[in-house]
């Protein structure tokens, strides 16, 4: 299945309250939001990087597709779905019949057409499959905005099953796995970003759980992030080699955060 994912396409974080979280997420990327709008009683807007967009999702009605949200918010807010990019979705639907996913069928819109894998053959992380008409343009750029997405952090207490799951189901190429500070860390390229897998103990099913942002200044990026009210931490040396870091404490809708000096497109290899 080489090359039928080609990166992400985007994340849904749900919210219990759409106007806060737009503005938490504006300031905390530093870019400005667009396609504001409510279907089925549900509020969305995104704003779009160079690499992914990021969908906050909220309530606002009464409908099937609420009671589903409000369901998924019974947990709290934060990361609820995770959203891989393809140039060729009938091809990527065909390989996930194949290889146990159980697919939904193909839905189509007016400029795109996705498909959800079944959650529990994806070991509880909800993945959906798009293929647009048209990119999306990144929303415009401030000075010490965030750049993209770095790498996106799933959990899992059964390692062998994930590396299956996004490694030989999905096809995304394997570039580490390894013992990192006592614990077993796995990562996978899709485009030029990363998923990383990190095991944890005793969890029954998969958690899509954190994100971790490229900046082209750690020092620059705090320094805005700071001024703007957001908690965060000082910025210290990264787990890999060479990488700066800081952690964003707040507003980030219960969205576990890693701002990371901006590293050369094949980190990690």
């Amino acid at each position: 299945m080489s090359g039928a994912i080609h990166g992400f396409d985007h994340v849904v974080i749900a919210v219990r309250d759409l106007a806060p979280a737009v503005s938490a997420y504006e300031t905390l990327l530093g870019r400005k939001s667009f396609a504001q709008e409510e279907r089925e009683g549900v509020a969305t807007a995104s704003i779009a990087l160079d690499n992914i967009a990021v969908e906050l999702m909220a309530p606002v009605g009464d409908t099937e597709a609420v009671r589903r949200l409000d369901a998924a918010l019974e947990i709290g807010e934060g990361l609820k779905s995770l959203v891989f990019a393809t140039n060729d979705i009938e091809r990527l639907h065909r390989r996930c019949e194949r290889v146990g996913l159980e697919p939904e069928q193909i839905k189509l819109k007016t400029d795109r057409r996705s498909f959800r894998a079944d959650t529990e053959r994806a070991h509880g992380v909800r993945l959906f499959f798009m293929q647009r008409e048209i990119p999306l343009a990144p929303s415009p750029y401030a000075d010490a905005s965030i750049l993209g997405l770095d790498h996106v952090v799933i959990q899992s207490a059964e390692m062998e099953r994930a590396a299956a799951l996004y490694g030989a189901r999905l096809g995304l190429d394997m570039r580490l796995d390894r013992d990192l500070r006592g614990r077993r860390l796995m990562f996978f390229r899709c485009g030029d970003a990363i998923v990383e897998i990190a095991h944890v103990k005793e969890r029954e099913h998969d958690l899509l759980w954190g994100l971790s942002w490229r900046v082209a200044n750690a020092e620059a990026a705090r320094a805005r992030l700071a001024g703007a009210g957001i908690d965060v931490s000082e910025v210290r040396s990264g787990m890999k080699p060479g990488t700066r870091v800081f952690t964003v404490r707040d507003s980030t809708c219960n969205v576990p955060t890693l701002m990371i000096e901006a590293v050369r497109a094949e980190q990690p290899a």
